[in-house]
């Protein structure tokens, strides 16, 4: 395959949220200041990377929303963010659905969203098993034109994995 045909995937799970208020149903759990302050690192070391992707997905919970909310401020995405609730508490086939629902042309996409899933979804994708901590993001390069391409054996490759607390 040639060189234009590689795509590049972030998997990231959303930053640290607060558990303070257990009357809060989960969707609407906040992040706390600590995870704000992940998810602004993270999104200031894609923009310092030169790795600002051209789609961000994310989760409708809280939680996803506000990180995406950072990571695009931090990082000086330009584009509007895609909320679905097809990837809150997804499965690996719903992460898949979103990203071959709405990626399209996009050459690099970054999908905000919850454990367990992600780290399925990477594994299938790279057939290793990592731990997503939250802010975490698994920066993959895929071997395909086409996003719906996407489960095609050994076309993904872990790059690289940015785990808040190694930064």
């Amino acid at each position: 395959m040639g060189v234009g045909c590689m795509k590049k995937l972030f998997i990231m799970r959303h930053a640290k949220s607060s558990w303070r208020e257990s009357n809060i149903p989960d969707h609407e759990r906040p992040l706390k200041k600590k995870g704000i302050k992940d998810a602004e690192r993270m999104g200031k070391l894609l923009k310092s990377k030169d790795l600002v992707p051209d789609l961000i997905i994310s989760s409708t919970a809280a939680r996803s929303q506000k990180t995406a909310e950072v990571i695009a401020e931090a990082s000086h995405y330009k584009h509007d963010v895609i909320y679905t609730d097809k990837l809150y508490m997804a499965e690996p086939a719903d992460i898949l659905k979103a990203i071959t629902s709405h990626a399209d042309k996009h050459k690099t996409v970054m999908v905000i969203g919850h454990n367990p899933g992600l780290e399925a979804f990477l594994q299938i994708l790279t057939g290793k098993v990592e731990s997503l901590p939250t802010a975490s993001i698994a920066y993959l390069s895929i071997n395909i034109k086409d996003w719906k391409k996407i489960t095609e054996k050994d076309s993904a490759k872990i790059k690289k994995l940015w785990r808040p607390k190694d930064l």
